[in-house]
């Protein structure tokens, strides 16, 4: 693959999902993130990206405050609502400034799992002439497992990148690893992604 044709998706890696002040990291998942020091390897394969001209695009979690924007009645948004987590403008929606995005970064918000829906990120990828995603953060078994799924029925050449992904409960994240995840995408890891790609 070329650097032209690759894109680097950061899925969810924002404060209120990693830092255990967030509501969501502070059930746990933030532990996970840390023990896996996903936060330390997406830094370096961020890093690597920039330097070899590929495309870093950071996806997050954001509503408004009243949640008006929140179409999913699933318990777990139900349960986002009642803890007043996520909201646009808040820190629970920046990233952690060791990945950061750098000015001229695009950012795409959803209100939902699956990062194409409502957010204009397939239409530019698409339109920039990216075929092979990158793609690694948290959930792995729902944000990570639905770009795979989603960025395969639309034809892009997925690639999971194991080691900056991470779930709250590691068999979720072993299954999706080992089960769900190699039906849509390869399994391969950041170091292996930088070797892969040509400049």
């Amino acid at each position: 693959m070329t650097a032209e044709q690759t894109a680097l998706l950061i899925l969810d890696l924002q404060n209120e999902m990693v830092d255990p002040k967030g509501k969501v990291g502070g059930g746990g998942l933030a532990k996970v993130v840390q023990d896996r020091g996903v936060i330390e390897k997406a830094q370096a394969v961020i890093g690597a990206a920039r330097d070899r001209g590929i495309t870093v695009a950071y996806i997050r979690v954001g509503f408004r405050a009243d949640y008006a924007d929140a179409l999913s009645v699933a318990p777990r948004v139900k349960k986002m609502k009642e803890h007043g987590a996520c909201v646009l403008g808040t820190w629970a929606t920046e990233f952690p400034e060791a990945i950061a995005p750098q000015p001229g970064e695009l950012i795409f918000t959803k209100q939902c799992v699956n990062p194409f829906f409502n957010t204009g990120l397939m239409t530019w990828l698409m339109r920039h002439g990216k075929t092979r995603l990158a793609i690694g953060g948290v959930v792995t078994n729902l944000v990570v497992e639905s770009t795979a799924r989603a960025g395969d029925d639309a034809g892009f050449a997925m690639t999971v990148l194991e080691d900056i992904c991470a779930a709250p409960n590691p068999e979720w994240h072993r299954f999706a690893i080992e089960n769900t995840l190699p039906l849509f995408a390869t399994i391969s890891s950041s170091k292996e992604f930088i070797g892969s790609v040509a400049a």
